[in-house]
């Protein structure tokens, strides 16, 4: 019976064992987002077996069954079908729009759905404390001598005026003296020879206190000292104990920082709002909680053609000393009253989070009022002049319309998804006529140039595997490659129009390559892939090859937001244009077959 119950005891505990073994394997892999499933998608995934299911924050994520996005690993929606007739409105629902923590606020006033404040016309500026440059001066040596001892030693050393520097050992002052002394013997008989004497002393600047004790004793003085000429800081010594000093030779270099300049940078889009006089407040985080006031006294004529921005000059006064030069400020210009109330005449401003790209030409979204579903429609914005953190904007959007300040991007890659207006398809009729302009030569293309062009694809995916890995070395060494695949490319094979059109392509195809091998920095390698992924996906559009099937694949966050395309002979995403940094950022614009 106890051998009975022991064995039942064992069998127990291996199954119990056997489960926790189990979960620790295979529980842990199940999406988490199962735990988060409403009753009413647990229902519609058994009764709709055609769902599909896409994340809210990348949208270019599309499978047929529930789980989570491999991207930010958030729980995937059901696609809904987007049921407006305006191709410029996608609509959302509730759920999508608080996954994608869309905030919006309404134009001309006060918030909207999310977070983001109202903006002013306030232009942000950072710069630096610096020394004001009509207060440096030089501290010179007016007798000629041999310095004796010093009395101010080091850098940074504060020096007022008059106080003793140096003193001077001069032989040139000790004969000066002499012929002092003499011409004194002979005053009554030569007055104007003393006169002169003492005017040799006073141009050294001997004071007349020291001439007069030398009249009165009669003897010679072998040293002098030198006394400051202006107060100031003393930024460079030049002299040390000992050396033989010429008339007028400097000791040190000394600044005053009794007032300070604090420069400014400004950007070209800010230069229209800001003008001499204009108030500006700044903080520096040396001195917390204290908020220094001054106005612009100078803004450079020229603009840094490296930095492209202009030097705006303000002036402080710095009794205490507190402002130091090279210290880092933030500021806040204020256009003066009748620039604000110009300006707020004919312009609306909105965050700049809010514009996708910029240019004169730019995109927003607006949220529809009065809409039962979450509705969003693209707007072509014109903007304005840049002020702080936010735009003006000149057409396109009106006083009290509610905008979208954060999240807009990913309601500009579902509307590329649905084939609606967006920032990369702002008119869809257009880029049809582009697609359409691209001709067709497959039928009379020789096989053999087929063939090379096949043999060109292959070593372009070895360069856009380079990529992938953020490997610069590797790009280079496969660009040599596709460099030499274009050289051996036979134009001769084609005829007439078809030829005329490879000599379109083939600049484009040999300056981006080259370019690629003679570059160092990955970001500037990436953007000449960019143009020659550009150009080789017309020429295999236009003439085909002889290989399987390229996948022509997108990234709409690639330069900026501007986006940019690639070849790829898998249809998994992986994005050579950040790498492991977004490696499944992208989706498949078209198949292109190899024939």
């Amino acid at each position: 019976m106890k051998s009975n119950l022991k064995i039942i005891s064992t069998a127990l505990i291996a199954i119990l064992a056997g489960i926790g073994i189990g979960y620790l394997l295979f529980g842990r892999n199940k999406p988490v987002a199962h735990h988060h499933m409403t009753t009413e998608v647990a229902a519609s995934t058994s009764t709709e077996e055609a769902t599909t299911y896409t994340c809210s924050m990348h949208p270019q994520i599309r499978q047929q069954e529930f789980g989570i996005c491999p991207i930010c690993e958030m729980d995937l929606t059901p696609v809904g079908a987007n049921t407006s007739d305006d191709p410029t409105v996608l609509q959302m629902t509730e759920d999508a729009v608080k996954l994608a923590n869309i905030e919006t606020t309404i134009v001309g006033g006060g918030r909207g759905s999310g977070s983001a404040s109202k903006t002013g016309k306030v232009i942000q500026l950072s710069g630096k404390v610096q020394a004001d440059e009509r207060l440096a001066s030089s501290q010179v040596a007016h007798i000629p001598g041999r310095i004796e001892k010093l009395y101010v030693t080091f850098t940074g050393e504060q020096v007022r005026k008059g106080q003793k520097i140096a003193d001077i050992y001069s032989p040139d002052l000790i004969n000066a003296q002499r012929e002092l002394l003499e011409a004194m013997k002979l005053k009554e008989l030569s007055p104007g020879l003393a006169n002169a004497a003492r005017n040799k002393l006073r141009f050294w600047k001997i004071g007349q206190a020291a001439i007069d004790a030398i009249e009165q004793k009669g003897t010679i003085q072998e040293t002098f000292p030198i006394y400051a000429d202006a107060s100031g800081i003393v930024t460079n010594r030049r002299v040390a104990v000992g050396d033989y000093l010429k008339e007028g030779a400097p000791l040190f270099d000394l600044m005053n920082l009794g007032k300070v300049w604090v420069i400014f940078d400004a950007y070209e889009g800010d230069l229209p709002n800001i003008k001499v006089g204009d108030p500006i407040e700044f903080t520096t985080a040396s001195i917390p909680n204290k908020t220094f006031k001054t106005r612009i006294t100078f803004i450079d004529p020229l603009l840094n053609p490296t930095t492209r921005v202009a030097a705006v000059r303000t002036e402080i006064a710095n009794s205490k000393g507190l402002l130091k030069p090279e210290m880092f400020v933030e500021g806040m210009a204020k256009p003066s009253a009748k620039q604000k109330s110009s300006t707020n005449k004919t312009a609306l401003s909105v965050p700049k989070s809010a514009v996708l790209w910029t240019g004169k030409r730019s995109v927003v979204y607006v949220k529809l009022a009065d809409t039962e579903i979450p509705s969003f429609q693209f707007r072509e914005v014109e903007l304005g002049t840049s002020l702080g953190d936010s735009y003006q904007i000149n057409s396109g959007i009106e006083a009290g319309e509610e905008v979208v300040t954060y999240g807009s991007f990913s309601i500009d890659a579902a509307a590329q998804l649905n084939n609606q207006s967006s920032m990369m398809n702002q008119d869809i009729s257009i880029k049809k006529e582009k697609s359409d302009a691209i001709p067709n030569f497959r039928a009379e293309t020789p096989s053999l140039f087929k063939q090379q062009l096949n043999d060109l694809a292959n070593a372009y995916i070895l360069l856009k595997d380079a990529f992938v890995e953020t490997d610069p070395t590797s790009a280079a060494t496969a660009a040599k490659e596709v460099v030499e695949k274009v050289d051996a490319i036979d134009m001769n094979l084609l005829e007439e129009t078809a030829h005329e059109y490879w000599m379109e392509q083939l600049p484009g195809l040999q300056t981006h390559s080259d370019k690629i091998v003679t570059l160092d920095n990955v970001e500037a390698q990436r953007k000449q892939f960019g143009f020659l992924s550009d150009a080789l996906i017309q020429v295999v559009e236009a003439f085909g090859t002889e290989g399987n099937a390229l996948y022509v694949q997108h990234c709409p966050m690639a330069f900026d937001n501007e986006g940019a395309d690639w070849l790829a002979t898998e249809e998994e995403i992986q994005n050579p244009y950040f790498g492991d940094k977004m490696m499944r950022c992208g989706l498949v614009k078209k198949t292109m077959n190899g024939e």
